[in-house]
């Protein structure tokens, strides 16, 4: 991932003593908690490489349960989130792992209750900045800076065209673009970063097209 201004690198308005391990923890924890869409019954966290020798010192573990409950960085009450966590009745397991990932900082987390379960990789690249690299077992890389689009579909013919279709009607402008599925002809999901804010109707426009099982709006500003 390419760092915009000097600010990406220097790092967010956050508490916590690292950026990388703080701030960037607490962002993926929120890109979970906005997967899910709720608050979870049980989050499941698992911390790899430097997050898993240093997750208390840095304060990881507070701050991606702090993600978890939906506070942005600079949330005073990240410091407190594992009591939060536990007044709210939220079933909180942290694990680690000594499993060799592609990158020193990175976390899995589930998220789930009665109904559904969410499961998301990210890693924290350095100045605050995520990148998410699996999303419910699908591969990408998505630092979700933008208004992010995530539409799952049946892998078939014509489903790119129809959500492209939808979005040049309103005249959104892609950045990017990335879809990844888990075996021809099943399920995939579709992730679009946007220049722009896309309104509730477009949402709903985009999951009229037939073969399309769930559109979402995701964003870290």
């Amino acid at each position: 991932m390419k760092y915009k201004s000097v600010f990406d690198i220097i790092g967010p308005v956050m508490v916590g003593p690292s950026s990388s391990h703080t701030a960037g923890a607490a962002r993926i924890g929120r890109i979970a908690r906005k997967l899910f869409g709720r608050q979870p019954k049980k989050a499941e966290i698992t911390f790899y490489g430097s997050f898993a020798k240093t997750y208390k010192g840095h304060g990881s573990d507070v701050a991606t349960v702090a993600g978890i409950l939906d506070f942005d960085t600079f949330d005073l009450r990240l410091k407190d989130s594992l009591q939060i966590a536990k007044d709210l009745g939220i079933d909180i397991v942290i694990n680690t792992s000594e499993e060799l990932t592609g990158h020193p900082n990175t976390s899995r987390i589930r998220l789930s209750d009665d109904e559904k379960d969410v499961e998301v990789v990210g890693v924290s690249i350095g100045g605050g900045k995520i990148e998410v690299t699996e999303l419910n077992g699908f591969a990408f890389q998505l630092g979700f800076d933008t208004p992010t689009l995530m539409v799952l579909h049946e892998d078939r013919f014509g489903m790119i065209a129809g959500v492209a279709k939808v979005l040049t009607q309103h005249k959104i402008n892609v950045g990017l673009m990335e879809v990844s599925r888990h075996d021809r002809g099943s399920r995939a999901l579709m992730a679009i970063e946007t220049d722009s804010v896309v309104l509730p109707e477009v949402l709903e426009e985009i999951g009229n097209i037939p073969y399309i099982f769930d559109v979402s709006l995701l964003s870290l500003q």
